[in-house]
Parts: structure tokens; sequence; C-alpha cells
């Protein structure tokens, strides 16, 4: 199954750009697609408070992504 994958701040710099396809293949939860993505790229499992968004809504790690989802990565934000 194929997402579409959009990323917001230092998840962008972790993909080395603002969006990649991906080929899920140990499940479909966000949980799967957090686990896949500390694999390929280890600097996510840093993040101590990634979130995501499916389609415009916040989801959470049990959510169940259908094929042609768009997944947004929201890192932590700081301000000052």
């Amino acid at each position: 199954m194929k997402i579409r994958i959009v990323a917001f701040g230092i998840a962008k710099d972790i993909i080395k750009g603002k969006e990649l396809t991906m080929d899920l293949d140990n499940g479909n939860s966000i949980s799967a697609v957090r686990e896949q993505l500390s694999s390929i790229y280890p600097e996510f499992s840093k993040l101590s408070s990634l979130r995501f968004a499916v389609n415009a809504d916040y989801v959470e790690d049990s959510y169940e992504l259908k094929s042609g989802d768009e997944l947004v990565l929201i890192p932590p934000v700081s301000g000052g």
C-alpha cells in the first residue's frame, strides 16, 4: 500500500525534502509507519513528540491508514 508523506520542520530536514511516497510493508497503522520511518531515518527515534495527521486531522498511533492517504509529519515546535 502506498501513502504520501508530507513533512514540516525538522522532519523535512531528516527526510531531505518536503514529500515522499512510502510503501507500507509491515502493517498499516501509524505505529507501523513510525517504526518504518525510524528504521530508514534513525533521527526520527530521537524526536520525543512527533505527531501525525491524516488528511488534515490529527490521529493516534492506532489509526489505520488507507491507500492514497496523505500523512503529515508534525515535529515538536519551539518558539521564543
